[in-house]
């Protein structure tokens, strides 16, 4: 049986697929020639990140597919109730890239209030020019701990980042819709741990009591943050968003960061990917990466380890 990585596999997820008889194709098919190629090549499983769409046309024209596995978490690049009512299984793997994600936000968190983001722009223009004007500039940091995080989304990832936070020194709070409370586990190196029990609060305190806040929710319909939701932050708040383009209205944003009701924002996905906004690109008061909260080495491999032995057990267990 063939299956095929369309946005690519670590090689981990590949030689546990192949040690269980599979056949892994990892050729990189334009979308428009997806569907001959999946028939012609009989594939049995498609692969995919958040790049390749997968369909309703897809799901109807090829009679070979049985699975189609996302790498990661939110799976709206796919059709999963039409493609499980024509009796497909649909795979992703929820948990892999938590941490992964979370370290990403602290480090747009850290970015932003020791002005990273903008010291590495101006250092290699003006450091040896401007050395003392930038280190003032620069100068007035503030710490992490000790100040409130606030999670929005309090799924595996917002939990990953709770832990985070908590060993940090951070009081965290939370919100979400169908999540009451939650107890985090944090680890430490000595094999160690603690437990903290989190009750989810409304988002109006989550908005109004956090120093920093962060998304983690899936694609929405409408913004999650607009004016009305900025305008009950406090004065100074930092946010990231490493959850999904279009939670956050940019607009309101870039508007807030101009007027400093908001400090910094950490940027990990953009309404207009993969074409952000210049404005948002440009601003100052930005971190930037581009949607790569899941892109470490030891989620990919998390990943395709996770989807082989999905696909093991549907087709042979």
């Amino acid at each position: 049986m063939k299956i095929l990585a369309n946005d690519g596999i670590s090689q981990s997820g590949v030689d546990a697929l192949t040690n269980d008889g599979f056949e892994v194709i990892t050729t990189k098919v334009a979308q428009e020639q997806l569907i001959n190629y999946i028939n012609e090549h009989q594939i049995t499983a498609l692969l995919v990140r958040s790049a390749t769409k997968v369909r309703k046309d897809i799901i109807d024209a090829c009679e070979s597919l049985k699975i189609i596995g996302r790498g990661g978490v939110g799976m709206d690049n796919i059709d999963v109730a039409y493609a499980r009512d024509k009796g497909l299984h649909v795979i992703n793997t929820p948990a892999a890239s938590s941490s992964s994600v979370a370290e990403l936000v602290f480090g747009h968190l850290f970015s932003g209030v020791r002005f990273l983001h903008d010291a590495n722009r101006n250092m290699p223009l003006e450091g040896d020019s401007r050395f003392k004007e930038l280190k003032k500039s620069y100068a007035k940091g503030v710490e992490l701990r000790g100040k409130t995080l606030g999670i929005i989304g309090f799924g595996r990832i917002g939990q990953a980042t709770a832990k985070m936070a908590l060993g940090l020194g951070m009081k965290v709070i939370a919100t979400d819709k169908f999540i009451d409370k939650a107890t985090i586990t944090v680890d430490f190196f000595n094999g160690q741990s603690i437990d903290i029990d989190i009750a989810t609060e409304s988002m109006e305190s989550v908005l109004k009591d956090a120093d920093f806040i962060t998304l983690h929710v899936p694609a929405q319909k409408e913004y999650i943050i607009g004016k009305k939701e900025i305008e009950l932050m406090k004065q100074g708040v930092g946010i990231v968003n490493a959850s999904r383009g279009g939670t956050i209205d940019e607009v309101a944003l870039i508007d807030a960061l101009d007027a400093r009701k908001i400090s910094f924002a950490g940027l990990d996905v953009f309404e207009n990917e993969p074409t952000p906004a210049i404005k948002v690109l440009m601003n100052p008061y930005v971190s930037l990466t581009p949607h790569i909260g899941a892109a470490t080495n030891e989620a990919q491999d998390r990943i395709g380890l996770e989807l082989a032995s999905q696909i093991n057990t549907i087709l042979k267990g």
